[in-house]
């Protein structure tokens, strides 16, 4: 596990939505908008799997994921493995979470959890653009 440093913890939750790339067991790269993901300490980042398909199934497949995101002109590429819990403390805290949120926005369809991704970060990669690009800070 790599210890995230307090920046980009901060940048991660206060983005509104992140990408998380997955790759399928023929190796075609799969990546989608995420929304319901925070930190639980300096190396783990849960997500809430709500609408997962395809990238579940590539998940489950390959646990080898990727996790951007940025604001203007600084962003992070977190890269680890993940985890599927969908039962079990961890899972129901997290559908716990996206139930609150669904009550505090309203929205054209309820928001409910199939299942708790905790991601373990390996590596961390700027995407800022200039000479660090690309360039791992973890």
């Amino acid at each position: 596990m790599t210890a995230m440093p307090a920046r980009v913890r901060e940048l991660l939750e206060r983005v509104p939505t992140a990408v998380l790339a997955t790759v399928d067991p023929d190796g075609v790269p799969n990546a989608v908008p995420i929304g319901a993901k925070r930190t639980l300490d300096d190396g783990l980042v849960l997500i809430s799997d709500q609408f997962f398909n395809k990238t579940l199934a590539n998940m489950r497949a390959n646990p080898h994921v990727s996790v951007l995101f940025w604001e203007g002109r600084e962003g992070y590429q977190l890269k680890g493995t993940v985890t599927i819990d969908t039962e079990g403390p961890r899972y129901l805290e997290c559908a716990r979470w996206i139930e609150e949120l669904d009550r505090a926005v309203q929205r054209p369809f309820p928001l409910r959890s199939k299942g708790a991704v905790l991601l373990t970060v390996e590596a961390i990669y700027s995407v800022a653009p200039g000479p660090g690009a690309g360039k791992r800070i973890a």
